[in-house]
């Protein structure tokens, strides 16, 4: 079976949400999903979404969590 390549967004969302593991998951989803609604564009934010419904356990549990709040917003 052939290894899928992650995305430039699951790997930066990913990375994001490793810096708020200190946090409780709903504040540290909370952030993420503010940051990632004020600095990514749109281009990201939609592959993001693209990814979290094919490819869900590519993310961070806190990325996902993050993602699930914008795409609910």
């Amino acid at each position: 079976m052939a290894h899928q390549v992650t995305s430039p967004s699951v790997r930066l969302a990913n990375e994001i949400a490793a810096h708020f593991h200190h946090e409780t998951p709903e504040k540290a989803a909370a952030q993420i999903a503010e940051h990632i609604r004020l600095f990514w564009d749109p281009r990201m934010r939609a592959e993001l979404d693209r990814r979290v419904e094919s490819e869900p356990d590519e993310l961070d549990p806190l990325a996902l969590a993050a993602a699930r709040l914008l795409a609910e917003k």
